[in-house]
């Protein structure tokens, strides 16, 4: 059972430190247990399997490895604490869906191999509720699938070629389909709906209690994670950090946004900030007269769309894209809140969900996702110098990130398996443009993006001006 937090238990952690962790998100502020620092890297350290981020990436990473060769010496390095960055803070969506342009893989692959790179998708969404009930994880996981709804007819239009692209890659009319208002009605109570689609395949999850509890199965499989080690560089035999170099065959780099922070992979990846609020727990008779089952998933068709979720605890998790980043610091904590993306986002609350009308926000964070230059996510492994990684999920981090797992896991063991010759397998992206010019690019998306949105609310018809952006955006 998913318990309150039980503040009397924090008196032994720094009030700073846990302060600021909790800070973080509304799912690390649920967390019961302290979020003490596990012990640092206290020198020099051999190991055979060395990776660098202690979030979903990476643990699932030294999770699989484990099970498959218990045997093996697993050393995962974190700057922070398990789930800090956004695997602690995201939706909790695990969702179907590639995190990728298709049209960017198929032109070194072919369709069918995007087809069965989605398919995979769906089978991960099962894999991890599948883990946490093994491992005895309590995330709030609860498979009840995704509504996606338009309000204008742009929305519509947009809503209707994602789906019908959706079932060009692979995606059957058992595995999304449209509704009108009447059925999506008996789903959710949300106002002014034109269409909408519905996908079987996604489910509600807390994120930070999945990373905090993968964490410790790692730990109980005889993983070693070594918290409040800031990794300098990562490469090929050896990760040097702060306090100590930790050798090993196998160097793994599963950093995410944070990438843009390590020697040399600074233009890997635009850091696009994804902000969240929340709302304080509804009572029962409001989610009765709603009719949001619980589990279900909602978002809508703007450009700069929102994603929401009712939680474990009857609250309302709320979130969407639009923060960019300071120009000479892309990753900072100063960039997880935003006045004018909070107002956004309770306009879009109270908007859609009646429910919420006078619900006090109790919560406001939010934090990086990466972005390739071709939006599309990459897994890659060199054999010979033992030296692999991971990242680009464009927000599809939950469901990406234990596919990453199971294939770096895969890769590192030489093991000849269907998930290795899935796409994004050794897909490469171009740098992006130096600064200031990928600054530039950032706020032209978001600036663009929702004065499109204003427009196309405003006078309900389509807001050509989003074709300013198309350069930076993913290929079509």
């Amino acid at each position: 059972m998913l318990r309150p937090v039980a503040r009397e238990q924090l008196q032994n952690v720094s009030s700073g430190d846990e302060a600021r962790y909790r800070e973080r998100s509304l799912w690390l502020d649920g967390i019961t247990a302290p979020l003490t620092p596990r012990p640092a890297l206290s020198g020099d350290l051999d190991c055979d399997v060395a990776i660098v981020g202690a979030g979903f990436t990476g643990l699932w990473t030294a999770y699989y490895l484990k099970r498959a060769q218990p045997d093996l010496r697993v050393a995962v390095l974190e700057a922070e604490i398990a789930g800090y960055g956004p695997s602690g803070r995201n939706g909790g969506w695990v969702s179907s869906g590639i995190a990728a342009s298709p049209r960017a893989y198929e032109r070194k692959s072919d369709r069918a191999a995007v087809v069965r790179a989605t398919r995979e998708t769906f089978n991960t969404v099962d894999e991890i509720g599948e883990v946490a009930e093994r491992e005895g994880i309590e995330c709030g996981y609860l498979k009840a699938g995704m509504l996606t709804v338009a309000t204008t007819a742009p929305q519509e239009q947009r809503l209707s070629d994602s789906v019908r692209a959706s079932h060009e890659v692979g995606m059957g009319a058992d595995d999304l389909w449209l509704l009108g208002p009447a059925e999506t009605e008996e789903l959710a109570a949300i106002n002014r709906v034109r269409l909408a689609s519905y996908t079987p395949h996604a489910a509600r999850i807390d994120p930070a209690r999945l990373v905090r509890g993968l964490a410790e199965t790692c730990e109980r499989n005889g993983v070693q994670i070594y918290e409040r080690t800031r990794a300098l560089d990562a490469g090929p035999g050896a990760v040097h950090c702060e306090a100590g170099t930790v050798r090993a065959e196998i160097v793994l780099r599963a950093t995410e946004a944070y990438t843009s922070t390590l020697q040399g992979t600074s233009r890997n990846y635009l850091p696009l900030y994804s902000l969240m609020i929340a709302t304080e727990p509804l009572p029962d008779e409001a989610w009765e007269q709603f009719r949001w089952s619980d589990g279900l998933l909602i978002g809508d068709r703007h450009h700069l769309f929102f994603y929401a979720q009712r939680t474990w605890d009857g609250r309302i998790a709320i979130g969407g894209r639009g923060a960019p980043y300071r120009l000479g610091r892309p990753v900072d904590e100063r960039n997880e809140r935003n006045d004018e993306v909070r107002t956004r986002l309770e306009t879009a609350l109270r908007w859609n969900f009646p429910i919420a009308a006078d619900v006090p926000i109790t919560h406001h964070w939010g934090g990086p996702l990466a972005v390739p230059r071709d939006w599309s996510m990459s897994i890659s492994y060199d054999r010979k110098a033992g030296f692999g990684y991971a990242g680009g999920y464009v927000g599809h981090g939950v469901v990406a990130a234990n596919i990453s797992g199971r294939t770096l896991s895969d890769l590192a063991l030489g093991r000849d398996t269907e998930l290795v010759t899935l796409p994004w397998v050794g897909h490469r992206s171009r740098k992006w443009e130096p600064e200031p010019l990928r600054y530039l690019a950032s706020t032209a998306i978001v600036r663009t993006l929702g004065s499109a949105d204003r427009a196309e609310d405003r006078r309900g018809k389509r807001a050509w001006r989003t074709f300013v952006t198309s350069p930076f955006m993913p290929p079509q």
